[in-house]
């Protein structure tokens, strides 16, 4: 009975939230085959409400898209005696493979500090690397370079004023797929804020997975690798051996 009793006072206690997403998708699964060249997913969605629209803060949302994440290593280049070689390296611990954020407002104006902190939306904190050897000073410029690099390829994405709000009830908008995204889960976050701070959460999974051929030969190179290495020799020494066939045809025609 007391724990009964605790359990129905806790529920009491615990505010219902005011405002939920009621989320969709243009499709949550995305294949990757042989002469894929990248995909859009329109996000759209409504909020929920069991009270009239509050009053002051405007509703701002904030969706982020995040891909199967692993630790990579990134080095430092320098040029020595006229060539460039490797000077110093750092491991970084965890880094989405893509990530792509897009909001109703300016960025900092949607999420606050102190939200960003807690939810780990914003791009930098999106990448976890715990410590750094002594040596190295600057720590900090290795995970701005993979950003920088990331960002450049389309693999990472800041969409400030992209997502259409209508009516504080409506929202949608869309995210760009690279051609050379990595098979996975991909983690989609959306964000109800008013006044930076975050009144609603709601999450769901995108699937991406190689299909058709794709799909054989990577379960093949993971699965039977000598197998698939004799494979591509094969394939290479085939099309070497037609190409030349090719060509003297066409030297004798």
């Amino acid at each position: 009975m007391l724990r009964r009793a605790l359990a129905f006072l806790f529920l009491l206690a615990s505010p219902l939230a005011a405002e939920e997403v009621v989320l969709g998708l243009s499709q949550d699964h995305v294949s990757i085959t042989a002469n894929f060249d990248g995909s859009e997913i329109l996000i759209f969605g409504a909020v929920k409400r069991e009270a009239p629209i509050p009053e002051g803060d405007p509703l701002d949302v904030v969706i982020a898209v995040s891909g199967p994440e692993y630790p990579l290593t990134v080095r430092r280049k320098e040029k020595r005696f006229g060539i460039w070689i490797n000077t110093e390296s750092l491991e970084i611990d965890s880094a989405p493979s893509f990530y792509a954020i897009a909001t109703s407002a300016p960025f900092h104006d949607a999420l606050s500090e102190v939200e960003d902190l807690r939810h780990k939306v914003s791009i930098p904190r999106a990448i976890r690397s715990v410590g750094a050897p002594y040596e190295i000073k600057d720590a900090a410029a290795f995970s701005k370079a993979v950003i920088r690099i990331r960002t450049n390829n389309g693999s990472y994405q800041l969409r400030e004023n992209a997502i259409a709000v209508d009516q504080q009830t409506l929202f949608r908008t869309s995210i760009d797929l690279p051609a050379n995204l990595t098979e996975g889960d991909y983690l989609t976050r959306i964000f109800l804020t008013r006044g930076g701070e975050v009144i609603s959460q709601f999450e769901t999974v995108i699937d991406v997975r190689k299909v058709g051929l794709e799909r054989w030969l990577f379960t093949l190179s993971r699965q039977q690798p000598l197998l698939y290495g004799l494979l591509s020799l094969a394939i290479a020494i085939a099309a070497g051996w037609g190409a030349s066939a090719a060509f003297r045809i066409l030297r004798q025609s």
